[in-house]
């Protein structure tokens, strides 16, 4: 056996004594134990922080408020009106000129009579009529209209901004309770001459007033407007009438006949008129 064998065969015999002479496995890990308590006591426990974090501050959020708007009345403004006065209406006025006349029912005097006029009675003019001159006046004495021909009175304003009123609305009193109209109405041409006739109505003589005659003819080339009565047809006896009507209008002559009474008119008859 060489001198390396013999050294390594030494090496091996030691190593196998000292494991058969060491501790049994139980008692080397409570050494090994122990040992680690002992050291661990030892120890100082140093604390090395990793960060120092600065904390971060997480904001508070504090509500931002939106105030309710408070409602601003707004004021209600009341007009102040100036008004502006307006001119004020002056009807024309009237004087009685003459010592008296009459104020009748309609504007001619062939209608019934109205009232009495004195020189000095005062009025104002509120009408006028299309087919005549006379006015429709209210006499401060009165109190109704009535139609008055201006030939008897003084006129003191413009007439002309007058209205003229409508023979539809010419306040002829009745129709007559009392009476009834004339009967038996004919008309009879003779050339330019128109004769109407009719039987008579009795009346008593106090309420007597006659008859009245209302007529459109034409007249030399013009429609006339024609009224006959208070004057003339006088009474109940007087029983025909006789006017002229000409060729040449362009409207038909016409009429009506009435029985007159001293409380007014009775319903109108349509006179047959004869064509020329």
């Amino acid at each position: 056996m060489n001198p390396s064998s013999r050294s390594l065969l030494a090496v091996l015999c030691l190593l196998l004594g000292l494991a058969a002479c060491g501790p049994s496995p139980e008692a080397e890990a409570t050494q090994t134990a122990t040992s680690y308590t002992a050291t661990a006591a030892a120890w100082t426990a140093t604390f090395t922080p990793t960060r120092t974090s600065t904390p971060t501050a997480t904001p508070t959020l504090t509500p931002t408020i939106t105030p309710t708007p408070t409602e601003t009345p707004t004021p209600t403004i009341t007009p102040t009106f100036t008004i502006t006065p307006s001119p004020t209406f002056d009807f024309p006025t009237v004087v009685v000129s003459v010592a008296q006349a009459h104020c009748r029912y309609g504007p001619s005097v062939a209608y019934l009579h109205a009232a009495d006029l004195y020189r000095g009675d005062t009025g104002t003019v509120r009408g006028r009529y299309q087919n005549s001159t006379w006015l429709q006046v209210r006499f401060d004495k009165l109190s109704y209209f009535c139609w008055v021909s201006p030939s008897v009175v003084t006129v003191t304003g413009d007439i002309t901004r007058i209205r003229y009123v409508a023979h539809s609305n010419v306040n002829m009193p009745g129709p007559s309770v009392l009476y009834g109209p004339p009967t038996n109405v004919r008309a009879v041409r003779n050339g330019d001459q128109v004769t109407i006739s009719w039987d008579p109505v009795w009346m008593t003589e106090d309420d007597d007033r006659g008859y009245f005659i209302e007529a459109y003819v034409c007249q030399n080339g013009n429609y006339v407007w024609f009224t006959v009565g208070e004057g003339t047809l006088t009474n109940q006896f007087v029983t025909s009438y006789t006017l002229t009507d000409q060729p040449g209008c362009a409207y038909p002559s016409y009429g009506n006949l009435y029985t007159v009474e001293k409380h007014g008119y009775t319903t109108p008859v349509s006179i047959p008129w004869p064509a020329p």
